[in-house]
């Protein structure tokens, strides 16, 4: 069953290669979409394409994150136009929580897989490579939680994807450099902080609204 997964991943991976490599690299701001467009859709070569492009993290934050931050925001709104017993107060507070959840757990991940792992926050450039690998795959996330929010379901298929983020992990483990034997363990540590950190915050966060 695995391997029939990974075969599936790496062959759509194969087809979007191509185009990819068509992308010409634009203005800064638009280098970063397609970075973002290249590492889920063929994570190999997406992080290549970060690794090679070296935009500072500030801008990918600036340009992506935190815009993307307050569509997730906004997008809580959208459920009140199909169920009429959600107030605008809760939307709010929806809003603010995700925002809030996704925002704060960048850092608590990158503080958390630094400990785990000092080798990958020795110098400057490895620093910048582990905040790269943490935002673009949050982004990824938070990309699946705005597409959820704008379907009329609690529990639609767009999160069944989230199950391919851990292969976008492992395929960004050749960016950070880690050793092949730490490999797996790492690819499971950082799935699941950053499948299971932003939602436990929303759920802590949403103790303090009752």
């Amino acid at each position: 069953m695995i391997f029939a997964y990974v075969n599936l991943i790496t062959s759509i991976e194969f087809l979007f290669v191509n185009y990819c490599v068509s992308l010409q690299p634009q203005k800064p701001e638009m280098n970063i979409w397609r970075n973002i467009f290249c590492v889920i859709t063929s994570p190999k070569y997406g992080w290549e394409v970060i690794n090679e492009s070296n935009i500072p993290i500030g801008q990918v934050m600036r340009h992506a994150y935190l815009p993307l931050l307050c569509v997730l925001a906004l997008s809580c709104f959208v459920p009140m136009f199909y169920d009429k017993t959600i107030s605008f107060s809760t939307s709010l507070m929806n809003g603010i929580i995700l925002f809030s959840s996704f925002f704060i757990s960048y850092y608590i991940i990158i503080y958390l897989l630094g400990g785990f792992y000092p080798e990958l926050v020795k110098t400057e450039g490895s620093t910048a490579r582990l905040n790269d690998y943490i935002l673009y795959n949050l982004i990824f996330l938070v990309l699946l939680m705005i597409f959820s929010k704008l379907l009329p379901s609690d529990f639609t298929p767009v999160l069944f994807l989230m199950v391919y983020l851990p292969w976008m992990a492992y395929r960004g483990t050749d960016h950070l450099f880690v050793k092949k034997e730490k490999v797996v363990k790492f690819v499971v540590i950082s799935s699941v902080l950053l499948l299971g950190l932003p939602f436990a915050l929303r759920e802590i966060l949403g103790l303090f609204t009752i």
